[in-house]
């Protein structure tokens, strides 16, 4: 285990591991080596972030202005969601 996700990491998709919009299935998948996620919407739209660019803390702001939702609530969210694939080494950050 690696710990909490701090608002400073800046997350990024590890060589080998994709997202991208899956005309067949009509969804965003995730692809890493030998597997494949269909993340629901919220999850899809965490993933489109995680750009090697911005910061988890960047993220959670952008998510709460766009939703009109509490940041303690998105952060909350993001910061489990990230570390989740971040434990299946599906995310660096």
């Amino acid at each position: 285990m690696a710990g909490p996700v701090a608002d400073q990491a800046i997350p990024r998709l590890p060589r080998g591991t994709r997202f991208r919009f899956d005309e067949t299935r009509g969804a965003w998948v995730l692809l890493g080596p030998e597997r494949l996620l269909v993340p629901d919407e919220t999850a899809a739209e965490i993933l489109k972030r995680c750009d090697g660019e911005r910061s988890v803390g960047t993220i959670i702001t952008e998510l709460a202005a766009e939703f009109d939702a509490p940041e303690a609530e998105i952060g909350a969210d993001v910061r489990a969601f990230i570390a989740g694939l971040r434990e299946q080494g599906l995310i660096e950050a």
